[in-house]
């Protein structure tokens, strides 16, 4: 590729490699020396890159290096098993609950522990992330969570099992912060969205297939801790992997290897005062907050539903999250992808497409998640169909969402935009979502059994006392059609929810041109301020010298 106009190399660029002794800083000492500001700006513009930079932006996917496969395959396969472990649950919660013998707010309380966790952890993953080792970091938070999701599938105690699972989220933050951040430094524009939307792809794909693990380990082996027992093998292959490929150099890809870090206190208060970031957070949190809800609880729901129709009340939980599973994976290959290439088609037509996409991706699949929690007591195959048209439209969002991060933050303070995008997101999405929706649920089986035992009251009223009429309100179990209503009528909240994200991202319209914009003149003026400081530093120096 050709070299940057106005430009001279005047040192070496600093091994890629970490130090096996310890985290190492990584600040590069490669300069640029420029001409004018110019040049440095049109540089930027025309996307021209020095040719060791090997950024692949413009040359197609045929021009991705070998060693780029590689490292966008080892973060897709990593964020891969990363959602299995997050979902295998998901698909063998009821038998779960029976075993600890817990209702369903302490059902949803497991996925919410280990959210909070995560969404806690994500800053100071974020402020490390942008200052040293990347491998080193992402290889830790690995050996992390795999170890701490086969520990707990040994716990026998309800406290100890949600303890081990609040500390999976610990190590899966330290990933999830960083990975996009790579992909972010070896390409830009368009190639860039591509290899965004083939690592979030991997999202829906894998909570699907921990759905499909989670139920077939059940049945293979008769237990679901061996559920919680496959992902940890794929954790230590996964940080094998992750010491095989060469990190990046931060802003690589737009040809600024020397943009200074600043304070984490500068990063916070630029990205807060970032419009288009913190409206399309916002808008995440409620894609976070349905996709939450809908993963936790959808496979209980739906196995409810279905055993209200006739001849179908012995059909078992893991049947349904098996056939869940696979809608859920297929509508993640097919809406994630999608997302992505309409993005890239519309962007010629219309600049600020990316947040419109994400906002009528929610308005379609509100009816579509409305009519599946209706329909599912009547008709398994026509839910099936709802659902995975609803999952799609959801879908949508996933890729664009982290490429407009990317586009509007500058390159030394991605990490923690992604730290505080995971930390909002989560903290008002999906870490309360299946908590919520659990607590719904208990309110509204608590009104039904205390309208049954008023009736039953109301007919014994000459015989039954208060206090008897206390014991048959406690003595009363929760029909199938009492659990299945009062899921419907708690899942019914992300559909307001996704009207809300859907607002959101279409204010972000209105910003996100000028960001970008604002963001590429940053990374220009950030080059060429630290050439200037390079310049005054050699002045002073030879003047001393003299």
């Amino acid at each position: 590729m050709p070299t940057n106009q106005g430009y001279q190399k005047v040192s070496t660029e600093v091994p890629a490699m970490a130090d096996s002794s310890r985290i190492t800083s990584r600040s590069s000492s490669q300069q640029l020396m420029s001409t004018d500001t110019a040049s440095v700006s049109a540089s930027l513009e025309s996307g021209e890159h020095d040719k060791d930079t090997q950024s692949y932006q413009y040359n197609g996917l045929r021009s991705i290096g070998r060693r780029e496969w590689f490292t966008v395959s080892v973060l897709c396969f990593v964020n891969l098993i990363n959602y299995m472990d997050r979902f295998t649950i998901a698909g063998v919660l009821t038998e779960i609950q029976a075993d600890f013998n817990i209702r369903d707010d302490e059902g949803g309380l497991l996925q919410t522990a280990f959210v909070l966790s995560y969404m806690v952890c994500a800053p100071l993953f974020g402020y490390l992330g942008d200052r040293y080792s990347r491998r080193w970091i992402m290889a830790l938070g690995v050996a992390l969570w795999s170890g701490t999701t086969l520990l707990g599938s040994f716990m026998n105690e309800y406290g100890w099992f949600l303890t081990f699972r609040a500390l999976v989220g610990i190590g899966e933050a330290s990933y999830s912060t960083i990975a996009p951040t790579i992909i972010s430094d070896l390409f830009i524009a368009d190639l860039r969205s591509k290899m965004l939307a083939f690592f979030y792809f991997a999202i829906p794909v894998g909570s699907g297939l921990g759905y499909i693990i989670g139920s077939e380990m059940l049945k293979l082996m008769g237990s679901w801790r061996w559920a919680l027992r496959v992902t940890p093998v794929l954790g230590a292959v996964a940080v094998v992997l992750i010491w095989l490929f060469k990190e990046p150099q931060r802003g690589q890809s737009e040809g600024s290897h020397n943009l200074v870090v600043s304070s984490y206190r500068e990063d916070i208060k630029d990205i807060a005062k970032n419009p288009s970031f913190m409206l399309s957070t916002a808008g995440f949190t409620c894609v976070s907050f349905v996709a939450g809800a809908l993963a936790w609880w959808g496979p209980s729901f739906m196995h409810l539903g279905i055993q209200l129709q006739p001849g179908n009340e012995d059909i078992t939980l893991s049947s349904v999250a098996y056939r869940f599973g696979i809608v859920a994976m297929v509508a993640g290959l097919v809406g994630v992808p999608l997302g992505s290439f309409l993005a890239q088609r519309l962007r010629p037509r219309d600049a600020s497409c990316d947040p419109k996409i994400c906002a009528v991706g929610l308005l379609i699949s509100t009816p579509f998640v409305y009519f599946s929690l209706i329909v599912t007591q009547y008709n398994t195959t026509g839910a099936f169909f709802l659902v995975f048209f609803a999952m799609v439209s959801l879908n949508l969002s996933w890729s664009i969402v982290a490429d407009i991060l990317l586009y509007v933050v500058m390159p030394t303070r991605r990490s923690t935009a992604e730290a505080f995008q995971i930390l909002v997101s989560h903290a008002l999405g999906d870490a309360g979502s299946p908590y919520l929706v659990g607590v719904i649920s208990e309110a509204v089986k608590s009104l039904r059994r205390t309208e049954i035992a008023d009736a039953l009251h109301n007919e014994l009223l000459e015989t039954t006392t208060d206090n008897n009429s206390t014991i048959i309100f406690e003595s009363i179990d929760d029909t199938t059609e009492t659990k299945f209503v009062a899921l419907q009528y708690a899942l019914f909240a992300t559909c307001v929810v996704e009207v809300l994200g859907a607002v959101f991202f279409l204010i972000t319209s209105f910003y996100v041109i000028r960001d970008r914009e604002r963001a590429k003149r940053a990374i220009a003026d950030g080059s060429i301020e630290e050439i200037q400081n390079q310049e005054a530093d050699r002045t002073s120096s030879s003047s001393v010298n003299s």
